[in-house]
C-alpha cells in the first residue's frame, strides 16, 4: 500500500492542523533551503532505521527536491512514521516554491554537490570545445574525458568529481 500524495497547498493546510513535515534530502540541501516547519531526516538515516520523532499522533508528510525520492522510497518512509498516517508531497520543495509558499533560504550555505558537479562539468566541456577550436584540436579530448566521467558516474554510482568537490574548502562544515 502506497501513501496518499498531496499537493503543496494540501500539505500546507495539513501542516496548519499539526501535521509533521519531514524533508528527506541531504542535510546540506536542507541547510541551503527548506520549508519553515520541516524537520530534516535524510533518506540515508531513514534507511538505517531512524524514525520520525513525534509521528505517533500526527500525520506525517514527506518531501524531497522534486518528488522522485519520496515516490521511489515510499515503503521505507511509511516504516519511519509510527502513526501510519503518511503522505507524500508531490513535486517536493520545487513544487512548494512554484506554489509561492514560504521557504527559508541561507545563501551562505554551499550549493548542493550535484549542482556543483553540473557547473564544473559544463565549464570543463565548454573550455575543451573552445580550446579545441582556438588552440589545438587535441584539447577536444578534455570534453570527451568529462563526458566519459559522467557516463561512468551514472553507471557505477560513483562520481569522482563530486568526491573531489566535497573536499573543497567552501564545502567544509563550519566549526
Amino acid at each position: 500500500m502506497k501513501p496518499e500524495t498531496l499537493s503543496p497547498l494540501q500539505a500546507s493546510k495539513l501542516l496548519e492542523q499539526g501535521a509533521v513535515l519531514v524533508d528527506i534530502r541531504d542535510r546540506a540541501d536542507f541547510l541551503r533551503e527548506h520549508i519553515p516547519q520541516a524537520l530534516s531526516l535524510p533518506l540515508t538515516e531513514i534507511n538505517t532505521g531512524k524514525t520520525v520523532e513525534g509521528s505517533d499522533q500526527q500525520p506525517v508528510i514527506f518531501h524531497c527536491q522534486a518528488g522522485m525520492r519520496t515516490t521511489n522510497n515510499a515503503e521505507q518512509l511509511m516504516r519511519a512514521a509510527s502513526s501510519g498516517n503518511v503522505f507524500l508531497m508531490s513535486g517536493g520543495i520545487n513544487a512548494w516554491k512554484s506554489a509561492a509558499l514560504p521557504i527559508i533560504e541561507d545563501k551562505k550555505q554551499p550549493l548542493p554537490i550535484i549542482r556543483q558537479v553540473h557547473i564544473t562539468a559544463g565549464i570543463l566541456v565548454l573550455v575543451g570545445v573552445i580550446a579545441g577550436y582556438a588552440v589545438d584540436s587535441r584539447l577536444f579530448l578534455l570534453s570527451g574525458f568529462i563526458g566519459a566521467g559522467l557516463i561512468f558516474s551514472g553507471v557505477s554510482g560513483f562520481c569522482g568529481m563530486a568526491s573531489l568537490l566535497q573536499k573543497m574548502p567552501w564545502n567544509k562544515a563550519a566549526k
